[in-house]
């Protein structure tokens, strides 16, 4: 198979049901920005430690069925979705994390280790693919779990960035006002 076909050459590209759309559509938006997410986790891992590597795997393999979600217009009932139980499983590693975390006093600034500031980074790339499937939705049926999904992911990111700048001994900069 080759990995070039000149099919996209015009701006346009094929949907899981083989429908042509525009590059610059909502639906290549969304389901773009969140490979891009998807890209940017790959580059945090190995962050050193295995239980959060593992969470990162696991993040990676549901945003790609967001990615495949999003790029079907018209999914059907065995295809792989996310799930309320997708959401309730970054709550609870947010939980968990928290336990070994000081309380959130103030913002903080994004940085650390490389590791907490590429966390940080997805985070915020986290939030643009929430925006972008939020517009979507607007225009067209989107899986309302794979929306909540990338809004809890955000909030999981930023607390794995936390994480693994407490456990790397960085402090956390507090904005000046």
């Amino acid at each position: 198979m080759k990995i070039y076909t000149g099919r996209g050459d015009e701006g346009l590209t094929d949907l899981r049901d083989m429908t042509r759309v525009s590059k610059t559509s909502s639906r290549i938006e969304a389901y773009g920005t969140v490979d891009e997410v998807n890209a940017l986790v790959g580059t945090v891992r190995p962050t050193g430690y295995d239980d959060i590597d593992e969470k990162l795997v696991g993040v990676q393999n549901r945003l790609h069925i967001i990615q495949a979600d999003f790029a079907n217009p018209n999914p059907e009932k065995d295809d792989p979705q996310i799930t309320a139980e997708h959401v309730e499983e970054l709550e609870d590693w947010i939980d968990e994390a928290d336990e070994e975390l000081d309380p959130l006093r103030s913002f903080i600034l994004p940085g650390g280790s490389e590791a907490g500031a590429k966390l940080h980074h997805a985070r915020a790339v986290s939030r643009r693919a929430e925006r972008r499937a939020v517009g979507l939705a607007a225009d067209e049926a989107v899986n309302e779990h794979a929306i909540t999904y990338l809004n809890r992911l955000s909030d999981a990111l930023f607390t794995f960035a936390r994480l693994v700048n407490k456990r790397d001994g960085e402090r956390e900069d507090t904005p000046s006002y």
